[in-house]
């Protein structure tokens, strides 16, 4: 294990994010990680790691904020070495009944937050000639459910990212990873960490099933946040990682489960799908 590696996570304050920088302080490494508050990200650490840890506050949607959070972290460390894009948050209910400004809101952190840290992570990332760039999706960003349409876009963007990213710097030396979690008890179904549009039109019965579906399932997901903290580490020494890892049973089945449909349909259609081009 290479403990010198620094690492930048977005979304620490809470649930995965400080799970994650908390089992990587205990092994050694450097942690610059964000929140909105720094003193509160500091508190929720402790003052054990100190020379290992670098707080950031840092506003999400500033791209200049964003800027100066990397180059404080390459200026207190040296380096950067693994880029962990964790920050996001989730929003259920029905896209008639959705508020513009809450979907703007939601893009702004889950899309473009994820492009911007990248975006000032690579000048480093390049000039070294190495680094891990690890993407955190969902599940729901290739195989969606009643309710999450928007959510399942933002996501969908994240994944679609990730791809065409990994082809610009495979020469590069930078690797790029995209996770797709399903249940994790992280917190993420809380009234403080989902945005819940209820639905007030009955048309829609798959949406608000589903809805009371998932707020049962708070505190009871099957995926276990220190578990999932661990593979983070591991993935980010692995010589050869993989571009997907759908994380946790559920989301390999559900994965697994579209993966031959798409094909089965692809197939079925095989011929309209090529009668659109020139003969």
């Amino acid at each position: 294990m290479n403990n010198n590696k620094v690492w930048y996570v977005t979304g620490a304050s809470q649930g995965l994010g400080l799970t994650l920088i908390k089992q990587l302080l205990s092994a050694g490494y450097r942690v610059a990680a964000t929140s909105r508050s720094a003193a509160g990200l500091q508190n929720a650490v402790g003052t054990t790691y100190e020379s290992q840890f670098l707080p950031l506050e840092v506003d999400l949607t500033n791209a200049g904020a964003i800027r100066r959070s990397i180059e404080q972290t390459v200026a207190a460390f040296g380096t950067i070495d693994v880029i962990v894009n964790n920050a996001g948050y989730g929003m259920d209910g029905t896209v008639e009944e959705a508020e513009e400004e809450k979907i703007r809101a939601i893009f702004e952190i889950n899309v473009f937050t994820t492009i911007n840290v990248t975006k000032y992570a690579l000048p480093y990332l390049r000039k070294q000639r190495s680094g891990h760039i690890i993407n955190i999706a969902s599940i729901a960003g290739f195989v969606g459910a009643p309710g999450w349409a928007i959510y399942s876009a933002t996501k969908s963007a994240v994944i679609a990212f990730s791809e065409v990213l990994a082809l610009d710097v495979q020469g590069l030396g930078i690797k790029v990873t995209v996770i797709g979690p399903s249940g994790f008890r992280t917190g993420f179904l809380t009234k403080n960490s989902l945005v819940s549009v209820e639905s007030k039109i009955p048309d829609y019965e798959s949406v608000i099933s589903t809805q009371a579906r998932y707020a049962a399932m708070d505190g009871n997901q099957d995926g276990d946040p220190e578990k999932a903290a661990t593979l983070f580490i591991r993935l980010a020494e692995h010589p050869d990682p993989p571009l997907h890892l759908w994380l946790g049973a559920n989301a390999y089945e559900r994965a697994d489960k579209k993966i031959e449909s798409m094909g089965a349909e692809l197939r079925k259609w095989k011929e309209l799908s090529l009668s659109a081009d020139y003969n």
